[in-house]
């Protein structure tokens, strides 16, 4: 379609055509991956004092108070902002008292990232001395610096923050637990998150156990916190809308600036070619997705790439406008039982509120 293509009956939609993910294959260099360790920029302006306590969920007020203390027990840490340690004859300054850590364990959409976000911001200390990130762009950062560098790049740090902590992959966590170890014998301080998969009674409790076991030694440095809710994305809100026609979804993407339009299969097949760490630079200046025959994803190692696209578009708040199947039948029965399920009623979830998000999108 050209770029001075119209409809029938409608004048010009844009002066060019919509943009391609399948065109974009960005190279990502390292030091930008250290630089972007930041709060996303749907969290840029979180803060503690923004967060609404669900007043029936004491457990989310309490959450609040215990991070808001922890960020401010922190002004002493690493205070020169060298990131070395000062030592005075042979001893070695004496760390802090009580946890150096904090996990926030918890179902789908209770606002646990915004807590993370806003004990990032909270935390006394220049944004180079703090980083956040999820598990998955952690381990990117190792794979892209290697072990050593990772330690002297994050040694110096006040905090480190790590949402969506994975606990299905064991060479993974043995990686993380090990660069954690040795982060706190730095004296950095870390904050995680974790999900839960709703409805399950209790389960909660087990994925707080999980995480403190995986971690092996370093659950004395970590206070448990739970926090209980329903998923604030749908709580009181409709149903996300359904699916629009290839033309609706096509007319939007021509009359959205910076909207990209990719066909969904082939959208699958070109993010097997992109390493995920790049799928945030993929996403860069986006105004929309728009998706054409969203069908089922066809195996585990597609659905999984598909998981960390839609962190990606979230943390960004690009809309989501597709056509096909809604996005609650984008994963078969076996792969929401498997051992990745929480994974995916996260995209579930996240991909839902971007649909909701893009329906402005649609001439009505």
């Amino acid at each position: 379609m050209s770029s001075s293509t119209a409809f029938p009956g409608q004048s010009p939609l844009a002066e060019t055509a919509p943009l391609s993910l399948c065109a974009r294959e960005p190279h990502v260099p390292a030091d930008r991956l250290v630089a972007e360790m930041v709060p996303p920029p749907r969290f840029d302006s979180v803060r503690f004092d923004t967060y609404v306590p669900d007043p029936n969920q004491p457990s989310q007020s309490e959450a609040v108070t215990v991070l808001s203390g922890f960020a401010a027990g922190l002004g002493g840490a690493h205070a020169t902002g060298s990131g070395r340690r000062k030592w005075f004859g042979n001893k070695k300054p004496a760390a802090p008292a009580g946890p150096r850590g904090v996990y926030l364990d918890g179902g789908y959409g209770v606002g646990k990232t915004h807590l993370l976000a806003s004990l990032w911001h909270a935390t006394p200390a220049e944004p180079s001395l703090k980083a956040f990130g999820t598990f998955v762009e952690l381990t990117n950062l190792v794979g892209a610096l290697g072990f050593q560098q990772t330690v002297r790049t994050l040694s110096g740090h006040r905090l480190l923050c790590i949402d969506e902590f994975e606990l299905d992959d064991p060479g993974d966590t043995v990686l993380v637990s090990s660069l954690l170890s040795r982060l706190v014998e730095s004296g950095v301080a870390l904050a995680a998150t974790s999900n839960t998969l709703p409805g399950k009674l209790g389960e909660g409790r087990f994925a707080a156990a999980d995480f403190l076991r995986e971690i092996q030694g370093l659950s004395a440095h970590f206070r448990p916190l739970r926090i209980d809710g329903e998923d604030y994305r749908h709580r009181g809100l409709p149903e996300a809308p359904p699916p629009y026609s290839d033309e609706q979804v096509t007319r939007a993407a021509y009359a959205t600036p910076g909207a990209s339009l990719d066909d969904f299969p082939g959208l699958l097949e070109h993010l097997a070619k992109v390493h995920p760490s790049r799928y945030g630079a993929l996403t860069d200046e986006l105004g929309a997705v728009c998706l054409t025959g969203v069908t089922p994803v066809p195996d585990q190692s597609t659905a999984l790439r598909l998981v960390v696209l839609a962190d990606r578009l979230y943390d960004r708040e690009v809309p989501v406008l597709a056509s096909g199947l809604p996005f609650d039948q984008l994963f078969s029965d076996e792969m929401l039982n498997g051992g990745y399920r929480k994974k995916y009623f996260r995209a579930i979830s996240r991909l839902t509120a971007l649909a909701r998000d893009a329906k402005g999108l649609v001439a009505q």
